[in-house]
């Protein structure tokens, strides 16, 4: 993740190099060489893909135009909130570390899994999970990724449960996650007192542009906003669909994926085929855009 960046971009480079100092451990060795295990383990893997993407984004930033408004899924929101001065670097990466650390407890203390439906529109998805709460615990929507495409979230029998009772209802395929634990679910609660601790030591600014909050599909345009959103975003869906489809309301018609993979530029089309979208993420990518403005 990011090493050939990082030898290319002094800007990439000081972003790991920072990390690395504020969090007291070389995340840039184990997001560079791994082991693969430690590093998909979600107290790394949060902060190895925000200092990505921020990396991306100082190396590009003066090339890809003025910002009208930002988004990202899940842990993505807090690199938006960077990139939109609401949060310091600083402060996102040692924020999104102890949110890691916390999800991870709190998916050892109550273990729950993650499974995404493919073929079902959100209302059939959404009585899935009813059903399968009824029956064997708790199991919410967890992701709104696309049109037909929803990850839900809970306790691991409530889960397997609902993959049967979509397979029933017609579903294209159901598919168990390899996840930690039941991320954007009601599962995830202990989390958040730690969380409140930890935002409370942070500085948040209002936005320099409008963040569409994964939790409201809403603009966020204040820092109290921001603050409690990305707090209630622990337990809360994500609620991708919605996002972009408020932000071509907005009159957004180019997207630029900022970080590792190019996932969400593929849900863009899936949600509206008329938006343009691109992922900037390899140094190759990097190179293109610093050598023809986007």
């Amino acid at each position: 993740m990011g090493r050939e960046l990082a030898a290319q971009f002094p800007a990439a480079r000081e972003a790991f190099a920072e990390a690395d100092d504020l969090l007291g451990f070389s995340l840039s060795k184990l997001a560079w060489e791994g082991p693969e295990a430690e590093l998909t383990q979600t107290h790394n893997a949060q902060p190895a893909i925000l200092v990505h993407s921020i990396a991306v984004y100082r190396a590009v930033a003066e090339h890809i135009g003025d910002v009208a408004v930002a988004a990202g899924h899940s842990l993505g929101e807090f690199s938006a909130y960077v990139a939109a001065g609401t949060l310091s670097f600083a402060d996102a990466v040692r924020t999104v570390r102890r949110r890691g650390e916390l999800m991870l407890r709190s998916g050892h203390e109550r273990p729950g899994t993650m499974a995404a439906i493919l073929g079902l529109d959100d209302e059939a998805a959404e009585r899935v999970c009813r059903d399968a709460t009824a029956e064997s615990g708790e199991c919410v929507p967890a992701n709104y990724n696309s049109p037909g495409q929803i990850v839900i979230s809970g306790d691991v029998h409530a889960v397997g449960r609902a993959i049967e009772l979509a397979k029933a209802v017609g579903a294209k395929r159901a598919l168990p996650l390899s996840v930690s634990g039941a991320f954007h679910s009601p599962l995830m609660a202990p989390s958040v007192a730690g969380l409140e601790a930890q935002l409370s030591t942070v500085e948040i600014n209002n936005p320099k542009f409008p963040v569409v909050s994964n939790v409201t599909a809403q603009p966020v345009t204040d820092a109290v906003s921001a603050r409690r959103l990305l707090l209630e975003q622990l337990t809360s869906p994500v609620r991708w669909t919605a996002c972009v489809r408020r932000m071509r309301e907005m009159g957004a018609d180019t997207f630029i994926e900022l970080g590792p993979g190019n996932v969400l530029t593929g849900l863009l089309k899936r949600i509206d085929r008329d938006a343009s979208g691109r992922a900037i993420g390899t140094l190759q990518d990097v190179q293109s855009t610093v050598s023809a403005d986007v």
